[in-house]
């Protein structure tokens, strides 16, 4: 029996996905938890259209990550640390930091997780930060830390 899949199963397939499911299986377990739908014709046609709304909205993302990203090459973040003789400071500038100046001076969201710093700045001087903006897509910042 031809089926699609409205959720994700492990071992079976992904959620979106036309198979070919054991009859037994599909009327005893796959329908009755709705995990799945019979593959008809509306079911199929619906089917369609959500995935083309999905490809055009990840599209419009990516066109819209590529551009954020050519902009973010003039973003420059200033912080001022108090620090000591040697360049060593007292604090640090942070993932978090980072994010919340960028949605202050330039009105970008982005979420602390997408920034590529591996640990936090602790000294002083020009960071080149990168920002992951899409699937594939990312963009630098320069990020002065100054006392």
């Amino acid at each position: 029996m031809k089926v699609i899949l409205m959720q994700d199963i492990k071992s079976v397939g992904k959620k979106g996905q036309i198979l070919n499911a054991a009859d037994g299986y599909a009327r005893n377990y796959l329908l009755p938890k709705k995990l799945a739908v019979i593959a008809d014709a509306t079911n199929l046609n619906e089917l369609k259209t959500k995935q083309e709304a999905n490809k055009y909205k990840k599209d419009m993302s990516m066109a819209s990550a590529k551009e954020l990203s050519e902009k973010m090459k003039n973003y420059e973040l200033t912080f001022k640390i108090k620090a000591g003789e040697n360049g060593k400071t007292f604090g640090s500038v942070t993932a978090k930091d980072i994010a919340d100046e960028l949605n202050k001076k330039y009105f970008v969201e982005v979420d602390k997780k997408k920034i590529g710093l591996t640990e936090a700045i602790k000294n002083l001087g020009i960071y080149h930060v990168e920002i992951k903006l899409f699937e594939g897509i990312s963009g630098t910042i320069k990020v002065i830390v100054e006392s």
